[in-house]
C-alpha cells in the first residue's frame, strides 16, 4: 500500500518518525509541504499527485488533513482510504480568517518563533509531556518564515470539504484526542457520520497530535485500517 503522510503546522515531515517503522511493509511518502511552493491546499495536492504515482491512502494531521482532503477532491479515483488526525473538513469562519491574517503578520515580524508562540497552546498544551513539547519546539523553530506564511494562507483560504467526506466511497477514519482544542471528539464523530464508510476514534488523555502523543495506539489503529483496505 502506498501511504501519503501529510504533516501539521508548524511542524514538518519529521513528526511522522514514530510511524515509519510500523509502516515498513508499505510504500511511505512523507513530504515537506512548505517545500511544495504555492499557497493553497489545491496547489499542494496537485503537486503531490504529480509527484507520487498510483493509488494512495492519505493520512493528514491538522493542516495536513486540510491538504489530504484536497486529494480526493481533485483525484477521487486515486484515493483508497483517508485518515484525518486532529483535523477538520469545514472552512474557517470569518473570525478565524481574521486570526489567520494576524498570524501572518506576526510571522512576518517574528519568524518561526512567533508562529510557535501562537501554536504552542494547540500542539503542545499542558497535557503534552515536557520532552515531546521540547521536540516539537525544536522542529517548529527550524521552519522558514516564508513557508509558514504560505501555509497559513492556504489554511485560511481552504474550502469547506465536508461534502468531499460525504462523497467518499472508501474507508474514512477520524482520529482525535479527547483534549484536542481544534477537532474535539463530538466533531470527529459527526464528521465520521457524514462519511459513507466512516469511523471516529478518540484517544483519552491526548491532545492535538495523537500520532506523537500516543504512537503505539495510533500505529496499531493505522495498521488495522490499512489491513481492512487490503
Amino acid at each position: 500500500m502506498r501511504v501519503l503522510l501529510l504533516h501539521a503546522l508548524p511542524l514538518d515531515e519529521r513528526m511522522w518518525e514514530p510511524q515509519l517503522e510500523a509502516l515498513a511493509s508499505h510504500q511511505v511518502e512523507a513530504p515537506n509541504l512548505y517545500a511544495l511552493g504555492g499557497a493553497s491546499m489545491d496547489e499542494w495536492a496537485t503537486a503531490l499527485l504529480e509527484r507520487v504515482a498510483g493509488d494512495l491512502v492519505v493520512v493528514g494531521a491538522s493542516m495536513g488533513g486540510y491538504c489530504a482532503l484536497a486529494v480526493p477532491r481533485l483525484a477521487p479515483e486515486r484515493v483508497r482510504g483517508l485518515v484525518l488526525a486532529g483535523s477538520r473538513a469545514d472552512a474557517d469562519s470569518p473570525e478565524r480568517k481574521e486570526a489567520r491574517q494576524a498570524a501572518i503578520e506576526r510571522i512576518e515580524r517574528e519568524g518561526a518563533e512567533g508562529m510557535w508562540q501562537l501554536m504552542k497552546p494547540i500542539v503542545a498544551g499542558e497535557i503534552v509531556p515536557d520532552d515531546l513539547r521540547e521536540r516539537l519546539r525544536a522542529i517548529a523553530l527550524e521552519q522558514p518564515a516564508e513557508g509558514l506564511v504560505r501555509a497559513v494562507q492556504a489554511i485560511r483560504d481552504r474550502p469547506d470539504s465536508t461534502a468531499v467526506v460525504g462523497q467518499l466511497d472508501v474507508p474514512f477514519l477520524g482520529v482525535v484526542g479527547d483534549h484536542d482544542p481544534i477537532a474535539p471528539p463530538e466533531y470527529a464523530r459527526e464528521l465520521a457520520g457524514v462519511a459513507p464508510r466512516g469511523e471516529a476514534l478518540v484517544f483519552e488523555e491526548t491532545g492535538h497530535l495523537p500520532n506523537l502523543e500516543r504512537p503505539a495506539d495510533f500505529n496499531a489503529n493505522l495498521l488495522r485500517f490499512l489491513g481492512e483496505i487490503g
